[in-house]
Formats: structure tokens, C-alpha cells, sequence
């Protein structure tokens, strides 16, 4: 990818690199293990943001 981007497709992909995260801990145990995972987790290779 370019060096220079603009600055809204830099916050855009920002927003997504902290939504890709695991549960907490404490939210795994909080909840019984209800919540192990969250839907929006997403892998570098296979799904491309439209950022």
C-alpha cells in the first residue's frame, strides 16, 4: 500500500485494527463463556476491508 494516504481512509483503518480483537478475558468469564468470540474478528488475508 502507498505511504501517503488520506487522512480518512488512515482513520478508517485505524477503527478497524482495533476492532479486530479478541474478547476479554474477563468478559469470557464474566459471561460464562457465552461470548468466546465476536462476529466482527476478521483475518488479514481472507476478508479485504472497503476502507
Amino acid at each position: 500500500m502507498a505511504r501517503f494516504k488520506p487522512l480518512g481512509k488512515k482513520l478508517r483503518l485505524a477503527r478497524a485494527l482495533k476492532q479486530n480483537r479478541a474478547v476479554p478475558i474477563w468478559v469470557v468469564i464474566r459471561t460464562s463463556r457465552r461470548f468466546r468470540d465476536h462476529p466482527k474478528r476478521r483475518h488479514w488475508r481472507r476478508v479485504k476491508l472497503k476502507a
